[in-house]
């Protein structure tokens, strides 16, 4: 059987496939009213649909830890009950398929407040549900972002606490693994790289310092985290600045100190975090981070970054350049994917009895 669809297990969580969907925002949430921040039906029938699909692991978008640190106003969150409760009917369907749910934790920080991706993203204000960002440093991310407000150092830590609130909201709403956000320019790839960073106190400065809040994040959700139950962490393993900022070797320094507390699984992407750099988007263009991390250190990780092809998945797996990939777009394309990959392998995954006319 190839290895793309050999289980996967870590600690008492087993995924029954590699083949699996990252965090991909809807803005698709109410932004205001008793519902603000909840899933709805787009967001059922979307996770709905790759689960019957056969996906092993679909992870729910970036779910804010607090109503500031949402993206946009539209985006999910889980600071409330009532967000937990709408979770659960997803989480329900999901296991039902035999995929296991996942759920992805996050603070925007200074990349906070801004409109859908689809009417240009824009920076929002009061007027349009928007609010003031918060950052490590007052930089603004570009030219079009506001100036955000430093956290201050009690800030810093209500934040951890929103996390381990967070996770704890996540196990009631029925999730089996919870990732934390650590990438693409959002408040901890903020706090980890000296490009956003320019704190001169405990949370800036050296390498050490500039971990330090990621790491708080870790050990607050671990403590709250069922041990029996896997914690991810996504990264953007380079900034793809020439100089000041975050490395491929910050990446596998820091990939051994997550293993260390806690972490289970690396999932590795890049960038986002510095505007107006080039990024060469060939095919399966970030799996050698991903493959760097998984020769230099003891953490498992999983791929992601223009995987369309079946046989190019495969490959990445069987190769050991990852434990598994992840399918971002070509999953939003193809909810069945995952199926038709199976095919083609000789391999199988569940077909619900309803889709038993598709074998």
């Amino acid at each position: 059987m190839s290895a793309l669809f050999e289980p996967f297990s870590l600690r008492e969580v087993t995924i029954p496939n590699r083949v699996w969907m990252p965090p991909m925002c809807q803005y698709s949430a109410a932004p205001e009213g008793p519902d603000t921040g909840a899933p709805a039906d787009w967001h059922f029938a979307h996770y709905a649909a790759r689960a019957a699909g056969g996906t092993g692991l679909v992870i729910v978008e970036a779910t804010a830890v607090s109503p500031e640190g949402r993206i946009s106003p539209y985006d999910l969150g889980i600071w409330n009950d009532t967000q937990v409760e709408a979770f659960r009917r997803i989480t329900r369907f999901l296991a039902s398929q035999g995929t296991v749910p996942a759920v992805q934790l996050a603070h925007a920080g200074r990349k906070a407040s801004t409109d859908r991706s689809w009417t240009g993203g824009a920076p929002v204000g009061p007027d349009t549900h928007g609010w003031q960002p918060v950052g490590p440093s007052a930089l603004a991310f570009d030219e079009r972002h506001p100036v955000p407000d430093e956290l201050t150092v009690e800030e810093i830590r209500d934040i951890v606490g929103q996390f381990a609130d967070a996770a704890r909201r996540a196990l009631a709403a029925g999730f089996e693994i919870v990732e934390i956000h650590g990438a693409h320019g959002y408040l901890i790839n903020e706090f980890l790289s000296p490009h956003s960073n320019r704190r001169t106190d405990a949370y800036g400065g050296s390498y050490e310092n500039r971990v330090r809040f990621a790491l708080e994040v870790v050990d607050a959700v671990r403590e709250v985290w069922p041990q029996e139950k896997p914690l991810f962490f996504r990264v953007s393993a380079t900034d793809w600045l020439e100089e000041g900022g975050w490395t491929a070797d910050d990446t596998v320094r820091f990939a051994a100190e997550l293993h260390a507390h806690g972490v289970d699984l690396l999932d590795v992407s890049t960038g986002g975090n510095a505007s107006d750099v080039r990024i060469p988007t060939d095919p399966g263009y970030q799996v050698p981070f991903a493959a760097r991390v998984r020769a230099e250190t003891p953490m498992p990780v999983a791929a992601v970054g223009l995987i369309t092809e079946v046989e190019q998945a495969a490959k990445i797996v069987a190769n050991g350049e990852a434990d598994a990939v992840l399918l971002g777009r070509e999953l939003l394309r193809d909810p069945s994917w995952a199926r038709r990959a199976a095919r083609e392998l000789g391999a199988e995954v569940r077909v619900p009895e309803q889709y038993h006319r598709s074998v």
